[in-house]
């Protein structure tokens, strides 16, 4: 009995592994496919043919920006590569072990059979037991007999087993081999339009460079342009800030207000209960017990719902929603950096630039409140609070929701405005009060 129940645990501990093993292989094929998908639909953004000098920026940088996730890509494919690599070794070693333990049980089934093949004959069998000494040597000698035709027993029912974790197992290997194959040629494939990428960059680089007082007049605008709006944001965020200051304030107010509320009425309680006699001291008391102090206006800018907000914005650093619908490649990133391949060309970016198609909407990347809503240049931005975090979309042609609205998670916002050249972009930044953050640290897939 003992033997069966190690002889489940074993299959169930096999069964396990195998099952794990075939689960890591689906879980890296779910993350590449979400990438592959990603930059299957941005190869289609690109859409102006114009020759200008901001059209051929626009494409430059869109170009860039799915040079990175195809580079990213490839990254992913190595890495799963590597760790299918390692998960063939794992398998090949448990196939081994498998292989061997299979080999020792025909071996000692082998010999159970040719011991029972020498002692056949039911005669024998017979004489064996009979010829015990006593009745209670008799009955163990029974015992024996009938123990050891189960014990052989199990060990063919054993032998079944092993061989069929073996041939599992065989199949379990030569399934990630295949894996590690086909990944490998996806590998290959993505190499080589990653040059076909990068042969096209060299070209529009090469145009680029012969319009060089184009670039720089062209570049000079845009942050004419982003300085001008940023001081707008920059603006309405020091009136949010004063906004929750004073909220939290009140709160504070209000909360010193019952407390003394409070006390006052638990030393009127106290004093009744002293009784009528000592109403002449009560009435002393009564008037130096609050001594017309009023309790102090606590410091903070946030208040208990602005601090729940904050909290439960900050533990979602890193998967927050992209916060634009459809196909979309970053074009710009957070930061100042120069253009690889240009010189003199330096950008300053308060957040990042998404590009995508026509027709994409802004989406709110997570539960807040709709703080302000300015216009610049003809276009709509909106600011969106979420505790002492405030997420800023700009560049839309229209929007959905106004200010003092309540947002949840991938709310739409608005719809991202579509320029002459067919570019969708939106600007998205993310603040912790007046502090710039680099959104692409806190936005997941």
């Amino acid at each position: 009995m003992k033997r069966i129940f190690l002889l489940c645990i074993a299959c169930c501990f096999l069964n396990v592994l195998s099952a794990q093993s075939t689960r890591k292989i689906k879980e890296l094929e779910t993350k590449r496919s979400e990438l592959h998908q990603q930059i299957a639909e941005s190869e289609t953004l690109l859409q102006s043919t114009k020759k200008d000098v901001k059209s051929q920026l626009d494409n430059l940088a869109l170009l860039t920006g799915q040079i990175e996730e195809r580079k990213k890509y490839i990254h992913t494919i190595e890495s799963d590569v590597n760790t299918l690599a390692k998960e063939v070794t794992a398998l090949q070693r448990q196939l081994n072990v498998l292989q061997r333990e299979l080999k020792d049980k025909k071996k000692k089934y082998e010999a159970s059979v040719q011991y029972m093949y020498r002692n056949k004959s039911v005669q024998e069998k017979l004489m064996f037991i009979f010829s015990a000494e006593n009745l209670s040597q008799t009955y163990r000698r029974m015992r024996y007999v009938q123990e050891y035709a189960n014990f052989q027993r199990l060990q063919g029912m054993e032998i079944e087993r092993k061989q069929k974790q073996v041939a599992a197992k065989k199949k379990e290997v030569e399934q990630t081999r295949k894996a590690k194959e086909n990944l490998l040629k996806e590998g290959e494939a993505e190499k080589a339009k990653l040059e076909v990428q990068e042969k096209d960059r060299q070209t529009l680089l090469a145009n680029l460079q012969k319009k060089q007082k184009g670039i720089q007049s062209e570049i000079t605008k845009k942050k004419r342009s982003a300085q001008q709006l940023n001081a707008q944001i920059d603006r309405l965020i020091e009136i949010e800030i004063e906004k929750a200051r004073k909220r939290a304030e009140e709160e504070a107010r209000r909360k010193a207000a019952a407390e003394a509320a409070a006390r006052k009425a638990a030393a009127k309680k106290a004093e009744a209960a002293k009784g009528t006699g000592g109403s002449g001291t009560a009435s002393k008391t009564e008037t130096k017990a609050p001594e017309k102090k009023t309790a102090p206006v606590e410091t903070f800018n946030l208040n208990n719902e602005d601090r729940r907000l904050s909290g439960s914005f900050e533990r979602n650093r890193g998967v927050l929603p992209v916060p634009i619908t459809g196909p979309y490649v970053v074009v710009s990133h957070y930061g100042q950096y120069a253009v690889d391949g240009l010189r003199n060309v330096k950008l300053d970016n308060k957040g990042i630039d998404i590009k995508g198609k026509p027709g994409a909407k802004a989406r709110a990347i997570f539960d807040g409140e709709v703080s302000a809503i300015f216009q610049y240049n003809g276009l709509n931005n909106v600011l969106v609070r979420h505790g002492n975090y405030i997420s800023v979309y700009c560049n839309l042609s229209s929007v959905s929701v106004s200010k003092g609205s309540k947002v949840n998670t991938k709310t739409v916002i608005g719809t991202v405005h579509t320029d002459s050249s067919g570019n969708a972009v939106l600007h998205f930044q993310l603040r912790k009060e007046t502090a710039k953050l680099n959104p692409e640290l806190w936005l997941g897939r």
